[in-house]
């Protein structure tokens, strides 16, 4: 006999999490009225509550951020064929 997980939508998720955040009702309250373990309600509405201040966050600005992790993954790389390059070049003997 296989059980299944039941897997909820993110808007079904979003919505429970708003209504834990909101407090008017118990994560018991919740819990029957959704048919969602306390727990499970608990840890969607922390999550909500740690990934609410990034949906503010300036997009412009973000990728900018992406933008210099990217350029130094780049650099890094150039260094490290620079360095490949430059011992091959040694072996074949054509750096002297």
């Amino acid at each position: 006999m296989t059980t299944t997980r039941k897997q909820y939508s993110p808007k079904f998720k979003a919505r429970v999490a708003m209504e834990a955040i909101r407090g008017e009702r118990t994560l018991n309250q919740l819990a029957s009225q959704f048919h969602v373990h306390p727990v499970q309600i608990g840890q969607w509405r922390k999550t909500a509550l740690e990934q609410l201040p990034e949906l503010f966050v300036d997009g412009r600005k973000r990728r900018s951020r992406d933008g210099d992790v990217e350029k130094e993954a780049l650099y890094e790389e150039i260094g490290r064929l620079k360095v490949e390059l430059d011992w091959l070049k040694k072996k074949v003997g054509l750096l002297e």
